[in-house]
């Protein structure tokens, strides 16, 4: 079965790092609501959800996507860049390492929210959180482990996966990003077509794909009935609370698939 790993809302989430939007007040109740929301909605997707220790003194722990990156047996421990978020690691590591082979990311600084994996391609965005020399370190240690690496560049987007996700195979088998041009050119994304999103629905852009199921953002009927007609099964959520923390869906998770999990035990 699938693994889907999480972190509690911190009650300092309302201190959290932010780049491009200005403070507002998060309700961190509203925020706890929303993310259990979110847990249910990968475990009735057939995920088995394992949340990591909880970090109540570092306000973005629950976005445990910048601390790891998955490639199916194996995890790459991040080098955030961030400074306030680099002590989360190290539990992101030690609960990961009961279930993937963990490797750890040796020079630079990476979030993990700048990498969409798209079958053996890494595309790693060049962020104010991502530097050259991460994107290196990454690209020397995916070429060991099979996969390849190709650098992204972005406008006024904190996170590549802020403005372009992975949304899986639509029914006929073709393979879809869903991407905000102004942020990103699709084309960067070879042998993947792109269904383009406006900016009025910029946050549509941010998916999680969870087994057979896509969860997207709530409020965004445009790309919603696109994805619907592609054959997606879809599930909407509102996370508005940590859009306030300039996080989105996919922030809240890593997921693993059933294999890699399988994979680990019989070793």
């Amino acid at each position: 079965m699938p693994l889907a790993f999480t972190r509690a809302v911190s009650p300092k989430l309302a201190l959290c790092e932010l780049t491009h939007l200005a403070r507002v007040p998060i309700d961190i109740a509203l925020a706890v609501a929303q993310h259990g929301a979110y847990e249910r909605a990968l475990a009735a997707a057939g995920l088995t959800v394992r949340r990591l220790a909880a970090l109540e003194d570092a306000p973005d722990a629950v976005f445990v996507e910048d601390t790891a990156v998955v490639l199916g047996g194996h995890a790459v421990i991040a080098r955030p860049g961030a400074p306030s978020r680099r002590g989360e690691t190290a539990s992101t590591a030690e609960a990961l390492a009961d279930h993937l082979e963990v490797h750890a990311l040796e020079a630079g600084h990476l979030d993990g929210g700048d990498v969409i994996l798209i079958e053996r391609t890494l595309y790693v965005g060049a962020s104010g959180r991502t530097d050259a020399a991460g994107v290196e370190a990454l690209r020397a240690l995916a070429a060991r482990l099979g996969y390849a690496v190709v650098a992204v560049e972005m406008r006024d987007c904190l996170h590549l996966k802020t403005c372009a996700t992975y949304a899986g195979r639509d029914a006929a088998g073709v393979p879809l990003v869903i991407v905000d041009p102004r942020r990103v050119d699709p084309a960067h994304f070879v042998g993947v077509e792109a269904l383009v999103v406006g900016p009025e629905d910029a946050s549509s852009a941010n998916t999680v794909r969870a087994a057979d199921i896509l969860i997207i953002a709530a409020g965004h009927p445009r790309p919603r009935d696109r994805l619907a007609a592609r054959g997606f099964a879809l599930v909407e959520l509102d996370t508005g609370e940590f859009r306030k923390a300039e996080a989105a869906l996919s922030c809240l998770s890593l997921i693993a698939p059933a294999a890699a999990s399988a994979v680990t035990r019989a070793n």
